[in-house]
C-alpha cells in the first residue's frame, strides 16, 4: 500500500466542490503554478488511474471487498490531491459501497467512473 496510514485513519476526502470536474486552484497550488508540471502530473494521474480501472473491475467481479476499497482509496486521494474532485467523489463512494459488499452498486460506480474519467480527461487536456 502506497499510504502508510492504514485508509480507516484517513476516509474522509475533503474538497472544496464535489461539482468541479478539475479543480484548477487546487491543481495550480500543489504544482507551484508550473505549466509544464500541472501537464505531467495530469498525464500521470490520468495513467495511472485508467490502468487501476481494469483491476478494480477484476476486484469487483471478484467479489473482494479489501482489494477493491484499496484501490478506490488510492486512487481516490490521487486524484482529490490533484483536484480530480468529481472523479473523487465517485472514487469515495465505491469505497464506501464495497465496504458494504455491494457490488452491483460498486459496478455502477465503475460505469460512472469512466464516464467522469473521460470528463476530466477533456478538461485536462485544456491545462
Amino acid at each position: 500500500m502506497v499510504c502508510s496510514v492504514p485508509w480507516e485513519h484517513n476516509r474522509d476526502v475533503h474538497v472544496i466542490d464535489h461539482t468541479a470536474v478539475l479543480d484548477r486552484q487546487q491543481l495550480r497550488d500543489i504544482t507551484l503554478d508550473d505549466d509544464e508540471l500541472m501537464r505531467e502530473v495530469l498525464a500521470a494521474l490520468l495513467d495511472d488511474t485508467t490502468n487501476q480501472l481494469v483491476l478494480m473491475d477484476a476486484a469487483i467481479r471478484d467479489k473482494d471487498p479489501q482489494k477493491t476499497m484499496r484501490l478506490a482509496h488510492y486512487c481516490k486521494g490521487a486524484c482529490a490531491n490533484v483536484g480530480a474532485n468529481r472523479v473523487a467523489a465517485v472514487l469515495k463512494r465505491m469505497e464506501q459501497q464495497a465496504a458494504s459488499h455491494s457490488f452491483g452498486d460498486c459496478a455502477d460506480s465503475l460505469c460512472k467512473l469512466t464516464q467522469e474519467l473521460e470528463r476530466f480527461r477533456i478538461e485536462a487536456i485544456e491545462v
